[in-house]
């Protein structure tokens, strides 16, 4: 994990600028920095900032739309709970029109 850890904290930071009520995708986030074909290693960072508050993991979902993370809340429903006290629609695990919610780190942040 250490050889990852600078890549994680740069994903760290894409995610702790992701607005509330907006969610964004782990391919988004590598596409932003640099990395677009790394989706997977930013699931990995998301997947071990659970114990970092700052870090809105909730707002990270595939590129379809879908609460793939959603097993690394404890199993529990807390990642759609999260999203819908935020406004976000979410059904069956998917976010409905996920491309009005979509934030695209490469349009906000470049």
């Amino acid at each position: 994990m250490s050889d990852n850890s600078g890549f994680f904290e740069r994903v760290y930071e894409v995610c702790r600028k992701i607005p509330e009520g907006r969610v964004t995708s782990y391919g988004a986030i590598a596409k932003y920095l640099g990395a677009a074909r790394s989706a997977r290693i930013v699931g990995w960072a998301m997947n071990s900032s659970h114990n970092l508050e700052d870090v809105p993991a909730h707002r990270v979902v595939n590129r379809h739309g879908m609460l793939t993370g959603k097993h690394h809340f404890g199993g529990s429903n807390a990642m759609q709970q999260l999203l819908e006290a935020e406004g976000v629609k979410v059904e069956d695990l998917q976010i409905i029109d996920f491309q009005k919610y979509f934030w695209d780190p490469i349009k906000e942040l470049s």
